[in-house]
């Protein structure tokens, strides 16, 4: 009897694997399969929009400026300066019901060049560089990194780079002390062991051949950059490069349950909302995903969800509808729904003095729900309404997908944010929902199979109410 009882009342966390049969089972390594491949050609949020515009015009969405007006059923999308998009599909209902959104961020930390990056060091040419995010700064030495990013002439001319993940590729790297002589730096906490102003990348050795000319070996690579590409130095001022892991996507364990890449904050949430939204046909309300940039950073600037080119895109929605008018998209917005599909910390066994147990994500568990995110108090952070958080569990029991109530870490640890708060600021219905991840913030993060799955699943239940 007690046994009975306990099963009824209990939330019971169980391993999703438990429970997944065959043809489960297949579908989860078919997913996780496409999106390490996925991440594999997106490393950066330009390349991940640009990969994100290719599997919308195959499935039937076009630019929104190609439309003079807008219907249930059609296909739109906005892309914002190469590095975010919004996507959506007109709902049946009126839009003044409000829409169901996904939110989703495709930055991720790394390290960019700063905008004169080039010098050489007593034979030795070096590229500084400016760490992008919350990173931890000795992961990021003694490890092959590759340079993904533009280069953009004054005449307008865009050259691409994408060096080192080609196996036939050169790669670079960022060195370290050998232990023997590493004493000192070892007396360190690991915040100060590497300085930022120390991430510089080693990119070559050789002198140009000219005993007359002084910084050989540097304007050997400016020699060698001019040849494959036609730029000179003052270039490389008006780039946008990008130093990432060349790490590729791996599946993880004896029993491959797990997903290893670079990229996972956020792109585990990025792909899963963007591969459901693909699978949309007729909705009853407006469903929206969008794919944000700078939310490793604040969600600054104007391809952040700060800016207001959010609000430009569903305002033109409301534009081609036919039924725009003063303060409609206020309304909009404060009868919307949102997810802001943002990943959690994963409870680690290994440092769990960091984690309230009894509220931590557990890889393997499901989807996890954040009600409320920010710092200790929860200063700076949105905290979900009880009946919000009652509306998605319903969507998530009905359908039969495993979910976790969570919290990052234990309350005077830390915490972190989304942009959940932003549409909170707007007067939408948030709360967060995604992937727990062990390792966030490194070069190579860790993630179930069995949770993105969950994810896929949750967001496309979500724009199906």
């Amino acid at each position: 009897m007690g046994e009975e009882l306990k099963k009824k009342l209990f939330n019971s966390k169980k391993d999703g694997w438990e429970t997944a049969d065959e043809k489960q089972n297949k579908e989860i390594f078919e997913l996780s399969k496409s999106y390490m491949d996925f991440l594999n050609v997106a490393k950066t949020e330009r390349e991940f929009i640009n990969q994100a515009r290719s599997l919308a015009n195959k499935n039937g969405y076009k630019d929104i400026m190609e439309f003079e007006t807008l219907s249930p059923g059609d296909k739109i999308y906005f892309i914002n300066r190469e590095k975010s998009m919004y996507l959506a599909i007109i709902g049946e209902e009126s839009i003044e019901n409000g829409m169901n959104i996904i939110g989703s961020h495709v930055d991720s930390p790394r390290l960019d060049l700063k905008p004169n990056p080039l010098y050489e060091d007593t034979g030795l040419a070096y590229l500084k560089t400016h760490y992008y995010g919350g990173i931890k700064k000795y992961q990021w030495t003694t490890i092959p990194l590759s340079m993904h990013g533009v280069i953009v002439k004054t005449n307008g001319d865009k050259i691409e780079i994408n060096i080192g993940e080609d196996e036939n590729d050169p790669i670079f790297t960022i060195t370290d002390l050998l232990p023997h002589l590493a004493q000192e730096q070892m007396k360190k906490t690991l915040s100060t062991g590497i300085e930022g102003e120390n991430l510089n990348l080693l990119v070559g050795s050789i002198p140009f051949k000219d005993e007359k000319v002084s910084e050989k070996v540097k304007l050997n690579i400016l020699d060698i950059l001019n040849k494959k590409y036609g730029i000179i130095e003052t270039d490389l001022t008006s780039a946008e490069i990008e130093l990432v892991p060349c790490f590729k996507a791996r599946s993880m364990g004896f029993d491959e349950s797990m997903v290893a890449a670079y990229g996972q904050d956020d792109k585990v949430c990025a792909y899963t909302s963007l591969a459901a939204m693909m699978e949309l046909e007729k909705v009853k309300k407006t469903a929206v995903c969008i794919l944000s940039d700078k939310e490793e950073i604040g969600s600054m600037g104007n391809t952040g969800m700060e800016s207001h080119m959010f609000d430009f895109f569903i305002s033109e929605i409301l534009n081609k509808l036919g039924v725009n008018r003063p303060n409609l998209l206020d309304k909009v917005f404060c009868f919307s729904k949102m997810l802001s599909s943002d990943v959690d910390a994963a409870y680690d066994p290994i440092y769990a003095s960091v984690s309230d147990k009894s509220n931590a994500g557990f890889l393997g568990k499901g989807i996890a729900l954040v009600k409320y995110t920010g710092a200790r108090g929860k200063a700076g952070g949105s905290d979900a309404n009880a009946e919000y958080v009652a509306y998605i569990r319903n969507i998530l029991e009905k359908n039969d997908i495993r979910y976790q109530l969570t919290e990052l870490g234990k309350v005077d640890v830390g915490g972190g944010g989304t942009i959940a708060y932003i549409l909170a600021n707007k007067g939408t219905d948030v709360i967060d929902c995604g992937v727990p991840v062990l390792s966030m913030h490194a070069p190579y993060e860790v993630t179930s199979k069995y949770d993105i799955y969950s994810a896929y699943r949750t967001y496309k239940s979500f724009w199906k109410e």
